[in-house]
């Protein structure tokens, strides 16, 4: 009978497939286990790799993943896709020792923990090998944050290697976020009853081969993660989001109109005193062009990270169809702050009140037609 289901969500990992599978199959002789990888379309063929390999090995198994990417929430789907009554997530790339599962397994299944997990900060644990004394200390205080975000005091919260009984994961599956990577974490904040944990040193190693799946916004993901724990249930995250970016995107919007207002007006620029009205207007409708390109940038790498746009055409395409679903709050945008402008409300004012009526259209029309994720 099936005892445990190890998941290993990947990203251009092809060179760490069978490798790994081999590493498993020393590590757990003598357990019932499947290997299920989840990928997020890989363009390095590790899907096909894997599905090669379950050809003649029936334990591995492959869930390609089309038009959506991130770490915690392929690591949810695998967890979710097998009969195992005990399930495991580690990293595909070599640097989580598959020898601990056995004990892991053990103190699962006993009945006396209810997870278990491999830190690299607990006594016997090592991250010398790693060589990233950058990313210890950051570690370090990330995990100091999440300990007093899930009230457990663990070594190493933002693991991302460990193992519980599959219905717990199923009982709350439907509240987790699946946002960022570090699904551990998520877990610990979202179950209800208090969990108790079985802590294995670590010798947390470099990667041997591909790279690394932590981008420029792991940190950011990381605080998104906090947010919705904190505030997602109010505010829904992704909307909080773009209403960051948008944000971010009237300072930009000002900016730029100040400058063209300098350029096209010269010195008859007096700041909050427009006396023409069409100036006013062209430098206000490039200013939000500007705006809106920044937004587009922004709301692609952080907002929509899982469903980003990648390359020339599909960037540029994507900006046109964000400045085609954005026309109409570019529309309200511009005309509203060219009526409150004339009827004598501050320049500064007119502005933001078009950027804020603008922004909810701009993202239900965006988040369905330019990045599909409703």
């Amino acid at each position: 009978m099936l005892q445990l289901a190890v998941i290993l969500p990947t990203y251009r990992e092809r060179a760490n497939i069978a490798p790994m599978v081999a590493r498993l199959d020393a590590a757990l002789q003598g357990v019932v286990w499947e290997a299920i990888f989840v990928d997020d379309n890989s363009p390095d063929g590790t899907a096909d790799e894997a599905r090669r390999i379950s050809l003649t090995d029936p334990r591995v198994r492959v869930i390609e993943r089309i038009g959506r990417r991130g770490l915690a929430s392929a690591a949810i789907e695998g967890m979710c896709a097998t009969a195992a009554p005990i399930v495991a997530v580690m990293d595909a790339d070599q640097q989580h020792d598959p020898e601990l599962l056995p004990k892991m397994l053990a103190a699962v299944e006993g009945g006396e923990y209810d997870l278990a997990y491999a830190s690299r900060f607990a006594e016997g644990a090592s991250t010398e090998e790693w060589g990233r004394p950058d990313r210890v200390k950051a570690s370090g205080l990330a995990n100091r944050i999440a300990n007093k975000v899930t009230g457990v005091e663990l070594s190493d919260p933002m693991s991302g290697y460990f193992m519980l009984r599959t219905e717990t994961l199923r009982a709350d599956a439907h509240r987790l976020s699946g946002v960022g990577f570090k699904i551990l974490l998520d877990i610990l904040a979202t179950v209800d009853r208090p969990l108790k944990v079985k802590e294995f040193p670590l010798n947390f190693v470099a990667r041997i081969e591909g790279e690394s799946k932590l981008d420029q916004t792991v940190v950011f993901e990381f605080l998104v993660g906090l947010y919705d724990k904190w505030l997602g249930r109010i505010i829904p995250t992704r909307f909080a989001l773009f209403g960051t970016v948008g944000a971010m995107g009237v300072a930009v919007q000002l900016g730029a109109l100040w400058v063209l207002l300098k350029v096209i007006a010269g010195e008859r620029f007096v700041y909050g005193n427009w006396s023409e009205s069409a100036t006013f207007n062209t430098a206000n409708t490039l200013a939000a062009i500007i705006a809106m390109t920044f937004n587009f940038v922004l709301n692609n790498e952080l907002t929509y990270s899982d469903k980003r746009l990648r390359g020339f055409g599909p960037l540029l395409r994507g900006w046109a169809q964000f400045g085609l679903t954005c026309s109409l709050g570019l529309l309200t945008n511009v005309g509203s702050a060219a009526v409150l402008k004339t009827i004598g409300f501050h320049s500064v004012v007119a502005v933001i009140v078009g950027i804020v009526l603008g922004s909810v259209w701009n993202f239900a029309l965006s988040s369905r037609f330019v990045w599909g994720k409703y």
